[in-house]
């Protein structure tokens, strides 16, 4: 962030070429590697060389791109061109990109797992791995702004452990991830303002293995709620170890009193629009609203022992930074996630300003929930997550409610409507999904036949029917016919999957 924040200052204005995303100075130090290998020492059961094999195997023999993927290469193919490396893994030799159900292997992608598989992440922070890291940020061809991230930069990296965000909500417990991830403390802000409603009564309708139809109340009042969780996110959330939560920690912004007030700011009968952040103490802040992010992927995971993962990692957008090593791995552009400016036009301070050391803001919502049992965290019932940048924090709390509220399978509440509002007059209706007219009349706007969205534009709401890129991950734990089962939800909007064995409780 140090290397960021030296052309992001007043003293060097000029901004990096060709884009801040493509620049050099966008890429932060790889993460991930650290703290897979951090969680496999604590709790790991397999050697850490053989959990390599699959993925060795894959990188090996190759797998055939997807149509989805085929269109995110095609609508990045000048952007690819720029470096060597991405050029000649992604494009044609005439510079288009490759095709659908093309066959994509990646060797230089299975020796750098071998190299892991031997070495441990510290193969990856140091030795040539992390020099070929180093070169590839400092890399100038395509006349790319270059970066200023050392060896020793890698080698000093740490992943740090983070408290989770818990909150009760209903009959349960719900936790997520901590800042400097917006995404746990939005998620129960949202909630906990739901609390205040009674959304059981507002159950979607004509329910199908999609989720049936949302009624317009039950999405008004998600995406008010919504609403006043980003309005506080994007005014008090950023890394905690640089600027504090207000009170100094989550429970001020999650105290039920707060948020019973803020529900009471919800009109029945009309969107408010854009909302103001709550009185939280103080500090003057000022206003960091979400970023787009397009290069996130998401997992959840129960093994047969009834230990659970939930798991979102990022290169941020799409194709990260369009920088590729020659150990076959795009780096990523996380820096951008922090605010471009450190003031907001009116000169106050942005929670999420650049510093040196400091960790950039996220979305990423990985979500556990447990029964509640006489005020205690009881027996696991669902875990869930999703890729989408920003609009996570929707995905996540529509799934959320589909399961809790609404009493729906894994698969519906996945397979649901996309549907939710930051802090802004829009709220978005996915219009990718089946049980979603989104056509356009003569002479109206998009959707203007669908009774939700007509329904909701009634109430004032600004509706999108712009398709959504949810990659919703979810597993509930039920019972049926007496038996203890897991369900596994997968997002038809992206290449996900579901698989199982017979779960042992």
């Amino acid at each position: 962030t140090e290397n960021y924040l030296r052309w992001i200052s007043a003293a060097q204005p000029t901004a990096p070429l060709p884009n801040a995303r493509a620049s050099g100075r966008s890429i932060g130090t790889p993460g991930v590697v650290h703290m897979l290998a951090t969680a496999h020492e604590e709790q790991g059961r397999l050697s850490w060389k053989e959990l390599f094999d699959p993925a060795i195997q894959i990188a090996t023999d190759g797998f055939k791109i997807s149509p989805r993927m085929a269109a995110s290469i095609a609508g990045s193919a000048s952007s690819l061109t720029r470096d060597p490396d991405a050029k000649a893994y992604f494009l044609n030799a005439d510079g288009t990109g490759k095709a659908a159900g093309t066959l994509l292997k990646s060797p230089a992608l299975a020796a750098t797992f071998k190299t892991l598989a031997e070495g441990g992440a510290k193969a990856f922070y140091t030795g040539p791995i992390a020099q070929d890291i180093v070169n590839k940020i400092g890399d100038t061809t395509g006349g790319i702004t270059p970066g200023l991230t050392t060896l020793a930069d890698l080698a000093a990296y740490q992943s740090k452990r983070r408290d989770p965000v818990c909150t009760t909500y209903r009959s349960y417990q719900v936790c997520g991830m901590g800042p400097p991830s917006s995404g746990g403390i939005a998620v129960a802000q949202t909630l906990g303002i739901l609390s205040s409603f009674d959304l059981a009564a507002q159950k979607p309708t004509a329910m199908d293995i999609n989720g049936g139809k949302p009624t317009v109340m039950g999405v008004h009042l998600v995406s008010e709620a919504q609403r006043l969780a980003y309005a506080d996110r994007d005014k008090y959330v950023a890394d905690t170890d640089f600027v504090p939560l207000p009170g100094g920690s989550p429970a001020l912004m999650l105290d039920k009193g707060y948020l019973a007030q803020r529900a009471g700011l919800i009109s029945l009968s009309k969107s408010m629009g854009t909302a103001q952040p709550g009185n939280l103490g103080p500090t003057s802040l000022g206003i960091h609203p979400p970023s787009p992010e397009n290069g996130t992927t998401h997992l959840s995971v129960v093994d047969a022992s009834g230990n659970v993962v939930t798991m979102t990692t990022t290169v941020e957008s799409g194709f990260g930074s369009f920088h590729m090593t020659k150990g076959g791995f795009l780096l990523n552009n996380q820096l951008t996630d922090f605010s471009a400016t450190p003031t907001d036009s009116a000169g106050n301070v942005i929670a999420n300003r650049v510093a040196a050391g400091k960790r950039p803001r996220s979305s990423m919502a990985p979500t556990l929930v447990f029964k509640l049992v006489n005020g205690e965290r009881g027996d696991f019932v669902m875990s869930t997550g999703s890729p989408g940048g920003s609009t996570i924090i929707q995905y996540v709390g529509k799934t959320l409610v589909g399961v809790l509220d609404w009493g729906m399978d894994a698969q519906q509440a996945t397979s649901m409507v996309d549907f939710g509002a930051a802090n802004s007059a829009t709220t978005n209706v996915g219009g990718e999904h089946p049980n979603i007219n989104a056509t356009t009349p003569s002479g109206g706007l998009a959707g203007g036949n669908d009774p939700l969205v007509t329904g909701l534009r009634a109430m004032g709401h600004t509706v999108s029917v712009s398709s959504q890129s949810s990659g919703i991950s979810t597993i509930v734990k039920t019972t049926r016919s007496g038996a203890t089962v897991l369900e596994g939800g997968a997002d038809p909007r992206r290449e996900n999957l579901a698989l199982g064995d017979t779960f042992k409780p």
